[in-house]
């Protein structure tokens, strides 16, 4: 039996994507790389009362998304992640460390804080012509269209 390791997270960007190397760089192979940071919201009932929590997550994307999103990743801006979780581990001063980052296999951007001013908000549409690599579902962008899959049955 195959494991799942999949994601989909909405959630927006912390801070705006700069042009220092830590943020946006090339691998040696020549790969775009980029690493952004997104708030995820959640609200949960506690007794009677809604109360919001905001989590935050490393992504990083690669390739020709990483260098066609690069002019429109700025802080705010919502958009949808799909990919897997990634596990870095390392040893420094003899202590363990680890971090979870989330690896973008598809970025749509949602919006952001130009919505309210305009009828698009500035956004691009990316849209394969077909996506018959992975055979995944391209998304409308306006989150609607996102299938939720239940894993409680596991």
């Amino acid at each position: 039996m195959t494991d799942v390791n999949h994601v989909i997270l909405i959630g927006r960007l912390t801070r705006d994507l700069g042009s220092d190397e830590r943020s946006f760089g090339y691998a040696p192979n020549g790969q775009a790389r980029a690493n952004v940071s997104i708030a995820v919201n959640r609200s949960r009932k506690s007794g009677d009362q809604w109360v919001d929590e905001v989590y935050y997550f490393d992504v990083t994307i690669w390739g020709k998304t990483a260098e066609n999103l690069k002019p429109y990743l700025t802080k705010g801006k919502q958009i949808c992640v799909e990919g897997y979780l990634k596990q870095d581990r390392w040893e420094k001063d003899g202590q363990k460390q680890s971090r979870i980052t989330i690896v973008s296999e598809n970025v749509r951007l949602l919006g952001g804080k130009s919505d309210e001013n305009s009828n698009s908000g500035g956004v691009p549409h990316f849209e394969p012509t077909n996506n018959t690599v992975n055979n995944q579902p391209e998304f409308s962008g306006d989150g609607s269209d996102i299938p939720f899959q239940d894993f409680a049955g596991f």
